[in-house]
């Protein structure tokens, strides 16, 4: 057994720096005044491999004897630790086989076999890989180099807790750390407490993969039963062994947060660092603000771990359509109103000067409409006060911002035929993306012609592409185009679209 004082030993020897490099410790000046706190990011997705993971696989494989090293070693990872190995391959003159799940970000095993690691894929999850991986250490008497549960990895992963101390002596209330395995918490933790037992190491998990988290609550090592793998870097059933015993003595508390609230830090990162985080190298900034909202700091100096930027590209379409839901800047609502001529405008008029992001809409019956409707907001007090005025003026309204059918389902589905919405004409629209676009719309369009479909949702472009149904009598055919003249925004009639014929008419 590794002793706490052996760690330091290790970490002020490590080997590291032949292939990482000292990361900065950036300040955060939109988020600390946002906070309220003073907010610094330890930058490790700026090492070569854009991710921490490089620091314990090199020590671990720097320590091996040459007799190991000529025979090879094997890794099982999602992605970031395979990198890590790779990259101490190359540098060691050693071969490197690493076994990946198939659900692996593209991305990641481009970057492993760009470093001369040799990737195989296998199964859905860590825990199927590292079982093929160790059938091949067998097989093949390859040297196994574990993501986490190892002293040497740890130890590695500890010379952030070095820097850390190095680049920020003044006072410091917390650390947060992202928490798969536990590799880099138990390192960081390992060596800060010891030197500065003062400042808190807060772990920070996903919702759908809390393993340490509830761990930590039961005294024991606890293994879920699945994982989800939106924050692919983290996605571990069951803590490390040497890794649980540092984190009972050495952490302070586990934050839990939702893959929205990740979204939401991916998205505050960027917009102060002009940088794209992956999920998990997001998860410890997640993990602060939620802390915050619980203990309501104020001017305490605290340090995220921007753990990696290896996220693929596809995945930002998820990343931007959720931000706005995890940083609670959008209210999501189903609204019912009346079914008749000129309720969307009086809806309108009840939600204020709030900008719309989200309205679908689809006739059903002649008595009233549902709406699923999107509403920029500042936080969740104001979701409150905004739902409070709409049923104050009548409306039927439900918070669907937890909901998660409706923000990944029924939100895409609102639709379908309406066979009681006579003489229906279908138009597309270019909004311009700006407050009142819409009111200015429905003022124009009065209540001369009931709207029968709805379905908007702004992406952040300068126009909002819009789809509208509404019921035109054939012999108010040359009244409505005057309408649509006068609205001066662009529209083509979709009346004849296959589309429109197959799915909605």
């Amino acid at each position: 057994m590794t002793m706490p004082k052996d760690y330091i030993r290790k970490i002020l020897t490590a080997g590291v720096y032949d292939v990482a490099e000292e990361t900065p410790l950036e300040f955060a000046p939109l988020l600390s005044r946002r906070l309220g706190n003073r907010v610094w990011l330890k930058r490790e997705d700026e090492q070569p491999i854009f991710s921490f993971k490089c620091r314990g696989a090199y020590n671990k494989m720097a320590a091996l004897s040459s007799e190991a090293l000529k025979k090879g070693v094997v890794a099982a990872s999602a992605g970031n630790h395979a990198q890590g190995v790779a990259l101490a391959g190359a540098r060691l003159k050693t071969r490197s086989i690493i076994v990946m799940p198939r659900t692996t970000p593209g991305i990641k095993v481009e970057a492993v076999k760009s470093l001369g690691g040799k990737v195989v894929l296998h199964g859905d999850t860590y825990d199927e890989a590292y079982e093929h991986a160790i059938e091949l250490c067998r097989t093949q008497k390859l040297t196994f180099i574990h993501p986490y549960d190892d002293p040497d990895v740890i130890a590695g992963q500890g010379t952030i807790g070095f820097e850390i101390l190095k680049q920020h002596p003044g006072e410091l209330h917390a650390i947060f750390v992202p928490v798969g395995g536990g590799g880099l918490i138990a390192g960081i933790a390992v060596y800060v407490k010891q030197l500065r037992p003062e400042v808190r190491i807060i772990g920070v998990e996903p919702e759908d993969a809390d393993a340490m988290s509830r761990s930590l609550a039961a005294g024991r090592r606890v293994r879920l039963d699945h994982v989800g793998i939106f924050a692919d870097g983290v996605t571990v059933r069951t803590p490390g062994k040497e890794n649980f015993r540092l984190a009972k003595r050495f952490v302070d508390d586990v934050v839990v947060v939702s893959n929205d609230e990740i979204c939401g830090a991916i998205k505050d990162i960027f917009e102060d660092q002009r940088s794209v985080l992956e999920p998990a190298g997001a998860l410890a900034f997640a993990g602060l603000k939620r802390y915050l909202q619980r203990h309501r700091l104020k001017n305490a100096q605290l340090i995220a771990i921007a753990s990696g930027a290896n996220v693929n590209f596809d995945r930002l379409r998820h990343v931007a359509e959720r931000a706005e839901i995890g940083e609670r800047r959008e209210a999501i609502l189903a609204v019912t109103i009346p079914e008749q001529p000129g309720s969307f405008r009086k809806f309108c008029a009840a939600i204020g000067n709030h900008s719309i992001t989200e309205f679908n809409y689809r006739y059903s019956d002649t008595k009233s409409a549902h709406v699923f409707v999107g509403v920029k907001i500042s936080d969740g007090k104001e979701t409150k006060r905004l739902i409070a005025n709409l049923r104050k003026h009548g409306y039927q309204t439900l918070d669907m911002i937890d909901n998660e059918m409706a923000k990944l389902h029924i939100r895409h589905l609102v639709g379908g035929r309406a066979p009681n919405a006579m003489n229906e004409t279908l138009y597309r629209f270019e909004f311009p993306e700006r407050p009142g676009a819409l009111r200015n719309f429905l003022d124009k369009m009065g209540q001369t012609w009931n709207i029968s479909l709805f379905h908007y949702r702004n992406h952040g472009a300068d126009f909002g592409r819009v789809l509208v149904g509404m019921q035109v009598p054939p012999q108010e055919k040359k009244q409505f185009q005057k309408f649509l003249d006068s609205l001066g925004y662009a529209y083509v009639e979709e009346s004849d679209n296959p589309a429109y014929k197959l799915f909605l008419n």
